[in-house]
């Protein structure tokens, strides 16, 4: 008989205004930058604007980047702990912007011309 441990976790951060209409890609996030919680844990919130040239090149991962050079929105939390991590770029859809951890700046959305954040 083996033993396992089941974690149960609640339900994600929906920052999508619209959950069935929106269009992701499949991205690194980098954990460069990123500074431990007092759990522990490296955690990239769900909404954090991301850049760093994921959409030219998917080798490339993702930053943190609300400015200019903002590629797409993070989908989920995102455990960068032990390292770059899976995880999910909004590249078209509605945001709700009062469920981001940071409001964009002017130029972020801008540059993110196929998503509309929404109040």
């Amino acid at each position: 008989m083996s033993k396992f441990t089941v974690t149960t976790y609640g339900t994600p951060k929906q920052i999508l205004k619209f959950p069935d209409h929106y269009v992701a890609l499949a991205i690194t996030v980098d954990d460069t930058g990123v500074t431990a919680g007092p759990d522990g844990k490296k955690i990239v919130p769900a909404g954090t604007i991301i850049g760093g040239g994921f959409l030219s090149d998917e080798t490339k991962k993702a930053v943190k980047t609300n400015g200019a050079g903002a590629e797409g929105v993070l989908f989920n939390d995102t455990d960068v702990t032990y390292g770059p991590a899976p995880g999910a770029a909004i590249i078209h859809g509605f945001i709700a912007v009062d469920k981001l951890p940071e409001a964009p700046v002017a130029e972020a959305v801008t540059a993110l011309k196929q998503i509309t954040f929404v109040k």
